[in-house]
């Protein structure tokens, strides 16, 4: 792996010694940044469904909610939200897959966390603001850096400089105390080479949920060279978050009596007016930071290259009031109290990505790849007991353990034009990883002898080739169709090792998927049709089950699938008026599932199986619509949301009690754009989200157990749901200089 990273530091080194020192021309520098993104992004020749989202169009939606929210129009994508507003803890699901399965890179860097391959927006907020650009695929797509490739990728692209200088204020302010503010400056070119562009953001919200509060701050800061062949480019982001604590959600019961806001975290108790006392520091506090040194170089009008290096520093923490905890978990003596426990993490993320491209009239191929390291502290310490007797040393840990992956990915994919239209696509991805954790686990195991805090010792290693090919034929100016076959793998996450039971193993997960599409698009209509089938071996999915410390479970299904249709149309009726919609309609299934239950879920008693045959996958909806009406008219717009979203079962056992409810959602947007003498542009406008009130959830969690009356087995059923905001609003103004 060392000869992999001096192998990028080379490449760094090289390129930048054979950069030209031609004069420099606007047009040609607009020319090489269309070029840097090519290795990491789908075109019309490439056999994938994808969908590109332009920074216009993210402007029109970014007043305030998290990026997932503002793709929530693309289709097969759904959004949730622990404080029920799209401000926090928020995600997008796409074709059913949850959001450690979706692919994230910026400029080809990956952004997935390597242990938990998820992508926590609130540790950037406001991102939206400084990209040029993001494109969504669907499936395997094709092959590109980090963890998380399977079953969508997600390739955001950064803005780049202008010309002229700019400056830019927005701000927003709405329902729930939500407030954005983000100042953006740029110098334009400077002495026809330099540019520095830069992006303070600061966010808070009350939350819908009660006492979910959010507090973020951001910064981007982007310094570029640029030359007619190269650029060179110092990006460096910053994100600091302060959450409430939103997530156990709430049962139908405790929404009856408490009301959809009802936020149990934090309780501590009930006094004698009953009157409920919570924990005001019940809080997730994270900072993150990003640094990116970013190469293109244009060798000649065939060869290009992109090196990068990244750096990303995570550090945080979050507290929590528990009650009634049995202290022995937290290696102290003791029975049953109330506590503060602090759990933490401190990590770092380093390495480097290489792309080289050729291409002429028949060719376009891309050789490219990447090395990353993870080095992660995971940590707990007991702040406060309750009538403790004793001596609590707040500073000392009760867990302790460390995460160390290593990731290295090389792949070449090539479109080969054969003539009359027809071309076809290859790809091939080679993928070693090797992950270890040791330590102790925040998980008591009474397994063991003597029983105490669970010992980590995992070390795994995974090499996996993923194969894609693909056949394009572009009709004729108009129409398109295209096939592909694709071929994942996945590690994993650190959850399946951690909060698994204590004697199931997890195991990597295969997808083979299939794609068949078609697209006609002319002036007015640009419309389309995606049939995929997804097959899946050994895939991670949730079981009903829990943990042993009362975590939903997920585990290895031998077989499954998810097969669909999309269906998407664009129609601008009149230069005025303008309409577009999409449609999912898929069938998500675990083949011949064997259901698992404890009594008093409890795994050293009892169990009862049941096979159940084939069962919904969890929080996968066979139908999903978007529909969205534009007007504009003399710098008056409006434009009209709508989605549906299918019943939903948040566990694969088919039971009623178990299920989302169907939700449509409608949100509408009002602007005006104007000029004064001194401004460019000010934009003024208010977006209604859930304009019609819709009382609706959009996640949560469900699993089922059992006891024993008499000799009768008694079931009995779980779930909390994420409740989501009533009608509410947003007013915006933004001043363009």
């Amino acid at each position: 792996m060392k000869r992999n990273a001096m192998t990028t530091c080379w490449l760094l080194a090289a390129g930048m010694s054979v950069c030209a020192q031609t004069p420099t021309d606007s047009l040609q520098i607009q020319m090489l940044q269309e070029v840097e993104i090519m290795a990491t992004r789908a075109t019309t020749a490439t056999p994938v469904a994808y969908t590109n989202v332009t920074s216009e169009q993210l402007k029109k939606q970014n007043h305030g909610q998290d990026l997932p929210y503002l793709l929530s129009m693309t289709p097969s994508a759904i959004t949730t939200s622990d404080a029920g507003a799209g401000i926090g803890y928020t995600t997008l699901r796409v074709r059913g897959t949850d959001a450690t399965r979706i692919n994230v890179t910026a400029n080809g860097i990956p952004m997935n966390d390597a242990e938990s391959h998820n992508v926590f927006w609130v540790n950037m907020p406001d991102l939206a603001s400084s990209l040029k650009d993001v494109q969504l695929q669907r499936g395997v797509g094709t092959s590109t850096n980090g963890a998380g490739a399977f079953g969508a990728s997600m390739n955001m692209q950064t803005g780049r400089h202008t010309v002229e200088p700019y400056a830019s204020i927005t701000a927003s302010a709405g329902s729930f105390g939500t407030m954005k503010q983000t100042l953006k400056l740029g110098t334009g070119l400077l002495n026809d080479h330099w540019a520095v562009d830069a992006r303070l953001s600061n966010i808070g919200t009350d939350g819908y949920i009660d006492r979910a509060s959010v507090k973020l701050n951001s910064y981007y800061l982007q310094t570029g060279y640029y030359t007619a062949n190269t650029s060179l480019r110092l990006i460096l982001i910053g994100g600091q978050e302060e959450t409430y604590h939103a997530w156990n959600y709430a049962s139908k019961e405790e929404m009856a009596e408490y009301g959809r806001r009802y936020n149990s975290c934090g309780y501590m108790f009930t006094d004698e007016n009953g009157v409920d006392h919570y924990y005001d520091d019940q809080t997730d506090n994270y900072v993150q930071k990003h640094a990116w040194l970013l190469l293109n170089h244009n060798f000649d009008t065939h060869w290009n290259m992109n090196v990068g290096l990244h750096y990303t520093k995570g550090d945080g923490y979050y507290q929590e009031y528990k009650t009634d905890r049995w202290l022995p978990e937290y290696g102290l003596e003791g029975d049953d109290t109330d506590l503060v426990r602090k759990k933490a993490m401190d990590n770092d993320f380093y390495g480097g990505i290489f792309s080289l491209t050729y291409r002429n009239e028949r060719v376009n191929a891309t050789l490219g790849g990447g090395w990353n390291r993870y080095e992660g502290d995971h940590f707990g310490r007991i702040l406060w007991i309750k009538n403790y007797v004793g001596n609590l040393n707040p500073d000392q840990d009760y867990y302790r353990n460390v995460g160390t992956k290593q990731d290295g990915n090389i792949y070449l994919k090539a479109i080969y034009n054969l003539g009359n239209g027809f071309s076809t696509y290859a790809d091939l991805q080679y993928r070693h990883i090797a992950y270890t954790i040791k330590g102790e686990n925040d998980k008591y195991d009474w397994t063991k002898q003597p029983a105490g805090m669970q010992q980590l010792a995992v070390d795994e290693t995974f090499d996996f080739l993923n194969p894609k090919i693909g056949l394009n034929w572009q009709i004729n100016a108009a129409h398109r169709a295209y096939a592909s076959l694709g071929v994942a793998h996945k590690e994993p996450t650190r959850n399946n090792y951690t909060d698994g039971k204590f004697r199931i193993h997890p195991k990597a997960e295969r997808l083979t998927d299939y794609e068949l599409g078609y697209a006609f698009a002319n002036k007015a209509w640009n419309v389309g049709v995606n049939l995929y089938y997804m097959d899946y071996k050994d895939q991670l999915v949730l079981t009903g089950e829990l943990n042993e410390i009362g975590e939903p479970l997920a585990a290895n299904m031998p077989e499954s699938y998810r097969m669909g249709v999309e269906l998407m149309a664009t129609w601008q009726i009149t230069p005025q008026f303008g309409w577009n919609a999409n449609a999912s309609f898929s069938r998500n299934r675990i083949k011949n599932f064997t259901e698992t239950l404890y009594e008093n879920e409890d795994p050293s008693g009892d169990i009862w199986q049941t096979n159940l045959g084939d069962t919904h996958i969890a929080f996968s909806p066979d139908v999903i619509l978007n529909n969205q009406f534009v007007y504009n008219y003399k710098g008056w717009e409006a434009s009209l949301h709508s989605q549906y979203v299918g019943k939903q079962y948040m566990s694969n056992l088919d039971y009623e009690a178990h299920v989302l409810d169907v939700y449509f959602v409608s949100n509408l947007n009002l602007s005006y754009t104007f000029a004064l003498p001194r401004i460019k542009q000010i934009t003024v406008g208010c977006t209604i989200y859930n304009l019609f009130n819709e009382e609706y959830e959009n996640n949560g969690y469900a699993g089922s157990g059992f006891y024993y009356d008499g000799n009768q087995k008694v079931r009995y059923y779980y779930a909390g749901y994420a409740a989501q905001a009533g009608t509410n609003f947003l007013a915006h103004v933004s001043l363009n200089f």
